[in-house]
């Protein structure tokens, strides 16, 4: 079974989710047999590269709330982080663009390595003091050398903005299409589709329905079975 999850690094919910969600997949009894699959989603992708502000002017300039408003919401994200055993700074975090991470995530991916990328951005975003925007590309090779990837390799995609771009907006065209129009999304099989940090309860209860109401295979012949196979004791001899 796969299951493929949209997310941003600059999302909130979508670091609680993963955390609540792997928590519903470790006591699922069919784990090993789960493909997990990160795909791409920005909230702000008009945002410019290198444009970086507060998260709280960015959620009062947004959202029209007041400063108070906006830390209130950020210390609840920070309890409901504890509460699932994750840092979380409620204060002094910054927003910027994710466009460029989300093209590394793609390069982890083919080299078997996107959730440590992605555990390592989250952990940088929403629990480490260094920002994740402010320091550029240097700070995103850091943490990708971290995950595993070649410096090298992380240095050619950054400079070139093209690459896994397409890739990156292909996520973003299937998100569309599915219907999310916001983060986290995951979605079970191509059949059922779950929206936001849901409890470990919910997202244990979608593995198991999404599991149990799997298709089985039909298999499709010709009227008189005369097709040749071959199998674990030999093939089959057309007869005259």
């Amino acid at each position: 079974m796969r299951v493929e999850i949209w997310t941003d690094i600059a999302c909130p919910w979508c670091y609680v989710g993963k955390a609540r969600f792997e928590k519903a997949l470790a006591s699922f009894p069919h784990r090993d047999q789960v493909e997990v699959v990160h795909r791409s989603f920005e909230l702000d992708p008009q945002r410019a590269k290198g444009d970086v502000e507060p998260v709280l002017t960015m959620l009062t300039r947004k959202y029209g709330m007041s400063q108070a408003q906006a830390q209130a919401g950020e210390d609840n994200l920070g309890a409901q982080a504890a509460a699932e055993g994750l840092d979380y700074r409620t204060r002094d975090r910054d927003h910027g663009n994710t466009f460029d991470m989300h093209r590394l995530l793609h390069l982890a991916k083919e080299h078997g390595r996107q959730d440590e990328l992605l555990e390592a951005l989250y952990r940088a975003n929403f629990a480490e003091e260094r920002s994740v925007f402010a320091e550029g590309d240097d700070r995103l090779v850091e943490l990708a050398v971290g995950a595993g990837l070649d410096a090298a390799a992380v240095r050619a995609v950054l400079a070139d903005p093209d690459a896994y771009a397409d890739e990156v907006r292909a996520d973003e065209r299937e998100a569309a299409e599915l219907g999310a129009t916001g983060v986290p999304f995951f979605v079970l099989d191509r059949t059922y589709g779950v929206s936001g940090a849901q409890p470990a309860e919910v997202f244990g209860q979608a593995l198991t329905q999404a599991w149990g109401d799997r298709a089985p295979l039909t298999l499709l012949q010709d009227g008189n079975g005369g097709a040749g196979a071959c199998g674990p004791d030999g093939c089959a001899v057309p007869q005259a």
